[in-house]
Order: C-alpha cells, then structure tokens, then sequence
C-alpha cells in the first residue's frame, strides 16, 4: 500500500491547531488527489463549464459540449471554429460560450501559455489566469489545488471554507475572509489539506 502523500501535512496540522486536530479524527483520511488527466487548457475549460451549477447538471452540459469535438478533447482552435449558437445549444449559457471562447483566443494566440503554467509560483499563475474574462481569483485558485496540487493554498471567499470554519471553531457567524485567513495562517504551508478538512467537514456533520 503506498504511503498516504499528506502524511506531513496531516502532522503538522493536528501539531498547530487542536481544532483542526479533532476535525481531522472526525473526518478521517485525507484522499485529496489532483486531477491529472488532460491538459491545463482542458481543465480550465470544464472549470468554466461546471461554474455555479449543481455536478450532475454541468456533467451533462459538459459531455454535451465534448460531443461537438474531435475525439472529445478541447483544443483551441476547434472551439474558435464552433459559433457561439452551437455552443448554446448544449446547454451552455451566453456568457459561459463567450469565457470558453476567451479561454481558447488567449491559448491560440499564445497570449496565454497556459500548459506552461504549472512551472510558475501560484501568484503568478492567479495573475495569468484571472486576465481571461470569467476566470475569478476562486477558479485559479481551484486550478492551484485540484489540478497542480499546490500544498498551501486558502479560497478564503469560498462559502464551503467559511461554513466549515464556523462549524469547527464554534463561531456565532460566517466568518468573514479575513478571519478565515488569520484562522488558517497557521496551517501554513499546508493550507490546501487544512481547507479540504473544512470542506469535508460539512459532508459528515
């Protein structure tokens, strides 16, 4: 059996923070593992697809779209020869066609070099990301962690986080981002795993 990646992680978090500790007895094994398959372009692409809709509804919009590409895999300029109609049609809203569209325009024209983002710090790749249009400091962020699995990342603007930190330090209200980053300094430099416990928390509570 391999040994568990977050082994580290895992002690150094019980180790600064007895919260975060009892949150990890209570939700067990971390199983927090980047998605690998594809390329960069491919995932910010789904990212977009998936964005403010429930997983089954934007699996289905998201499969519809493949269909309309070769070997169902999202290259640049396929996507820039479907019209924006076509990509209506699946089920895609007109502002989510025109952010894939943008996704595609920056990757062709070499604006954007984003299979080469992962040898950039994450600053960097947020900078890179959040200049195409619908691509929020949030979806750099969930590129940084699921698919480059990046140790110490804090969405602190996620509702999920702030919901799990409430929940795990007994807090009367949602915490604002800043106490949700002054929480999660600690946990530093392994802020993805400490934020993947807070979004599991709220799956066994």
């Amino acid at each position: 059996m391999p040994p568990n990646p977050h082994t580290k992680a895992i002690r150094h978090l019980k180790t600064v923070d007895p919260v975060l500790a009892a949150v990890i007895e209570r939700v067990g094994k971390c199983t927090l593992v980047p998605r690998t398959e594809g390329t960069h372009f491919d995932y910010v692409v789904r990212s977009i697809v998936y964005q403010q809709l429930s997983g089954k509804a934007a699996g289905t919009i998201h499969g519809r779209f493949l269909n309309l590409l070769d070997h169902k895999r999202p290259v640049a300029p396929q996507i820039l020869k479907i019209a924006e109609p076509e990509l209506r049609k699946v089920g895609l809203s007109g502002q989510k066609a025109k952010y894939i569209r943008s996704v595609a325009e920056q990757t062709h024209s070499g604006e954007l070099a984003i299979e080469k983002l992962h040898e950039l710090p994450d600053d960097e790749i947020i900078e890179a990301l959040t200049r195409i249009k619908g691509v929020g400091v949030w979806t750099a962020q969930m590129f940084l962690m699921f698919r480059l699995g990046r140790p110490d990342v804090l969405p602190v603007n996620d509702l999920g986080i702030q919901k799990g930190v409430q929940l795990a330090y007994g807090l009367r209200k949602l915490p604002k981002p800043d106490r949700v980053q002054k929480i999660g300094k600690k946990w530093a430099p392994y802020r993805t795993v400490g934020s993947w416990y807070m979004w599991r928390l709220l799956d066994v509570t």
